[in-house]
């Protein structure tokens, strides 16, 4: 009997988001601020449910983030402290965007 594997299945998704998920220095990811790819994404979201719906292409739910500032544009000013304070960040790449938080 072969194993099939469900590639559309939420939870292997989420494991895979999760197992892509690392703590790395911000000079790392630098390129990404500068081309415009990298959101912040507010402590307060789990950063693996946020990853998850931009990769389903949860619109509903990520213009809610959106507009309720959860999730936006790194700014300049906190690139900046990053840098400054030789930051870790947890990251993970959700084509085209790296969603990052600062949170221990």
């Amino acid at each position: 009997m072969t194993n099939i594997i469900d590639e559309n299945d939420p939870q292997l998704i989420r494991a895979k988001i999760n197992g892509e998920t690392a703590k790395i220095p911000w000079k790392e990811l630098q390129r990404f601020f500068a081309s415009g790819r990298s959101l912040y994404v507010e402590a307060s979201l789990d950063l693996v449910e946020v990853a998850f719906s931009f990769h389903q292409d949860d619109a509903k739910q990520v213009e809610q983030w959106l507009n309720n500032e959860k999730v936006l544009a790194v700014s300049t000013d906190q690139a900046k402290r990053w840098v400054d304070e030789d930051s870790m960040v947890w990251a993970v790449v959700v084509k085209p965007w790296v969603l990052i938080q600062d949170r221990e």
